[in-house]
């Protein structure tokens, strides 16, 4: 959600049961302003929070001239004070999937290890993850898998930057109301193949990302109308507190996060 229209973007999220208290959103309205200047960010977005046995995390997002690849993170337990995340390496990830358990303690130093005996000798290798790299790990996935914006949002320039389309003016309720429409804001992996008469009707400079009906398992997002009908707010049933919106003809649309920071893994046994 974009800092500068917080307040506002928040109201469409409110039916999620997500809200910030005055004292929040007036903090994070001119922390997150300082925020953008002292690390010279383009733009800078409240990604969410994540909640810990101790404290909640909250977590900003900023951007450089290129929103799709100049993504950073930073986190704060008080809204006020931010620290960079550092930057996801697949060690990091590797690491954490082996030695983390529960949920986070709400204490960026917290400590989780793991003892394993390594394979053909008696020697015992002990895994460590600190809980910021824990933090680091799971927004990466998070953003990874169901980061979420409307078709033409964005648009790739011929120099191959990534950026806000001034043209965009929003899905009508019909496109709205499909997922196809929708895309992961995030670098595409192996796009699936296309026939030559979708071929036909899309577009390379916005048809860059992958929409969110290729996503197994099927049945992984709810799309539903919301607010009397005004707002298209998608979930994610895997990573369950991520909301996406959109208000259709207009150019109202973003997502935000708010859970434990946990994957849905028992989904396709639900579906």
């Amino acid at each position: 959600m974009d800092a500068n229209s917080l307040t506002t973007t928040l109201e469409f999220v409110s039916c999620s049961g997500f809200r910030l208290n005055i004292e929040e959103r007036a903090v994070l309205q001119s922390s997150l302003v300082i925020l953008r200047k002292n690390h010279d960010f383009d733009r800078v977005l409240y990604w969410g929070r994540i909640m810990g046995g101790r404290d909640y995390y909250h977590i900003a997002q900023g951007r450089g001239e290129d929103d799709l690849m100049g993504k950073k993170y930073l986190y704060s337990l008080n809204c006020m004070d931010w620290l960079v995340l550092p930057a996801v390496t697949d060690v990091m990830i590797a690491d954490m999937s082996k030695a983390v358990k529960g949920l986070f303690t709400g204490d960026p130093s917290h400590l989780y290890e793991h003892m394993e005996v390594v394979e053909g000798s008696t020697e015992e290798k002990v895994t460590k993850v600190n809980e910021e790299e824990r933090l680091a790990v799971a927004i990466h996935l998070i953003d990874k898998e169901a980061s979420v914006v409307p078709r033409g949002a964005y648009i790739k320039n011929p120099c191959g930057l990534v950026q806000t389309n001034r043209r965009f003016e929003g899905l009508t309720n019909s496109e709205a109301g499909k997922l196809d429409n929708y895309f992961h804001f995030t670098v595409p992996g192996k796009l699936k193949k296309k026939t030559v008469l979708e071929m036909a009707e899309l577009s390379p400079s916005i048809d860059f990302l992958e929409p969110l009906s290729d996503d197994n398992p099927k049945g992984c997002w709810s799309l539903q109308f919301e607010c009397a009908g005004r707002v298209c707010v998608i979930r994610s049933l895997l990573w369950l507190g991520l909301t996406s919106f959109h208000v259709p003809l207009t150019t109202h649309h973003g997502y935000i996060y708010i859970g434990d920071g946990t994957k849905n893994l028992d989904l396709p046994l639900m579906l």
